[in-house]
């Protein structure tokens, strides 16, 4: 009598999912904290704000070339233990930059740097600031192995075409974590100071590693999975457990990665999303701030960033699109996941509408960027899921680094750009004998422009700079996928 399998593949997807959820929470912090909280005490604008957000970025971008093939080369467990701790002892010391700061600068508690002024307040802006990114360079490293070593685990425990349904679930705890974050962040920030915010939200990953260390082993090793399951696991036919071509063991080297055109196709993938992704992400609290006056703590803005992540949490259905395809329409597991991301495409051009609707009822712009979350998670599960299906194992942790390196530089290029783009949009008026950004204070307490404000198809100032933000969002996805399409318009398993 054959005995009943095993279903432990789920429980390792859950540890991948509340992995992912803590990285996400992590990396909501300063968002959620920066415009009320840390820009008052520091003299930050959307410059700074865009320099930090974006050099974490280019870190997590440079990180991943790398540690992909670390977790190769610790393999998963103790790969994904390391990250994880390295990228909560990264988000817990955000929390030291205050203190730095007032040693470095010479002053002693937060209302002195409030009000400091002139040379001094450039100081404590120009040292806070590095502070910052010295600390994200931290979390950065760490967080980079979060999506190589999970895309990895789920090589190792799910059949084809299971990934990308698997990945979609792991991958939806980004937007349960975005999701948490808004309701429970802001609250901290208030009652505790932002630093406790920084350093409880940290101190949840150290928890996840206890559970890791004691639950996951390789399928073949683990005594939670029977054979039966193990049969499941490995039923097509071509991973290590079911053959005896040791080739498959083989890791790729890292120069030779960069000769095929999988490995380009991932990248293009990622590059021509991630950014628009953290854009969301990163910028979303401060457009809510900035172009609608909604501070973190406000009701509207909690909601609002509640409803974008909660609608994002319809994308554990994206991963779902492609098993359906391959199991009712007989098409082959790497066709059916770009058939669905073309699918997937189409909904961020929504975005192009966002900033005209938001004239109407901020609710407008929440929810197509709620859509467009949705989509790009959808997409995100699809894409991550192809690598596995043209690699060998042993390599999958490489290839996904080398796409999330490319992710990662699209990122740095959005958010430099973007706080770039808003402080330009804003317009200059004096200040002291300098020239500085035009806020709603300066000019409601009498400031003139130096210069006007950018104008853009009827929209002036920051809502002109995010209109423009949101139309580059929109075509992305589109030209993302036409890239990948025609670098691998069919599927093609790399052999060695």
């Amino acid at each position: 009598m054959q005995n009943k399998m095993t279903n432990y593949r789920w429980t390792i997807c859950a540890l991948l999912f509340f992995a992912t959820t803590v990285n996400y929470l992590d990396r909501q912090v300063l968002s959620l904290t920066y415009n009320d909280f840390i820009a008052p005490e520091f003299h930050w604008d959307d410059a700074t704000y865009g320099n930090i957000t974006g050099w974490f970025s280019l870190l997590y971008a440079c990180s991943m070339l790398f540690i992909g093939r670390v977790v190769d080369k610790l393999d998963t467990k103790w790969g994904y233990f390391c990250a994880i701790g390295v990228w909560s002892f990264g988000a817990c010391i955000h929390a030291l930059s205050g203190v730095v700061t007032e040693w470095c600068v010479g002053l002693e508690g937060k209302e002195a740097m409030i009000q400091a002024s002139g040379n001094i307040a450039l100081a404590v802006s120009t040292v806070s600031m590095w502070m910052f990114i010295t600390a994200r360079f931290i979390l950065a490293v760490g967080e980079s192995g979060n999506f190589p070593a999970a895309n990895k685990v789920t090589a190792e425990y799910f059949p084809k075409k299971d990934r990308a349904f698997a990945t979609s679930i792991y991958n939806s705890g980004a937007q349960v974590g975005a999701l948490i974050a808004p309701l429970c962040i802001p609250i901290i920030a208030q009652k505790c100071g932002w630093e406790m915010s920084f350093i409880i939200i940290g101190a949840l990953g150290f928890i996840w590693m206890i559970f890791w260390w004691f639950m996951y082993d390789k399928p073949e090793k683990s005594k939670h999975v029977n054979q039966e399951e193990l049969n499941y696991i490995t039923q097509d036919g071509d991973e290590i457990l079911k053959t005896e071509d040791k080739s498959l063991n083989k890791s790729i080297s890292f120069k030779d990665c960069f000769a095929f055109k999988q490995t380009w196709a991932f990248a293009a993938g990622k590059f021509f999303s991630d950014g628009a992704w953290w854009f969301f992400l990163f910028w979303m609290p401060v457009y809510l701030s900035s172009v609608y006056g909604f501070d973190t703590t406000t009701p509207q803005s909690r909601w609002g960033l509640f409803t974008i992540y909660l609608i994002c949490i319809l994308s554990v259905f994206g991963g779902y699109l492609p098993k359906t395809f391959v199991e009712k329409k007989g098409m082959e597991p790497y066709a059916g996941k770009m058939k669905a991301m073309m699918i997937f495409a189409f909904f961020p051009l929504l975005t192009i509408f966002a900033q005209p609707l938001g004239s109407y009822s901020f609710w407008w712009p929440i929810i197509i960027v709620g859509i467009a979350g949705a989509a790009h998670q959808s997409w995100s599960a699809n894409l991550f899921s192809t690598v596995s299906d043209m690699f060998p194992t042993h390599s999958v942790a490489t290839i996904t680094g080398i796409g999330g390196m490319a992710g990662g530089i699209s990122c740095f290029l959005f958010n430099k750009l973007s706080g770039i783009l808003f402080v330009y949009a804003s317009g200059t008026t004096e200040v002291d004998g300098k020239a500085v950004e035009m806020t709603k204070d300066l000019l409601a307490s009498g400031a003139t422009y130096l210069r006007e404000p950018l104008t853009f198809m009827g929209f002036s100032g920051k809502p002109a700079g995010y209109f423009i933000m949101f139309c580059i969002c929109g075509v992305c996805y589109l030209t993302g996928w036409i890239i990948m399409k025609s670098l691998v318009p069919k599927y093609k398993k790399i052999e060695l």
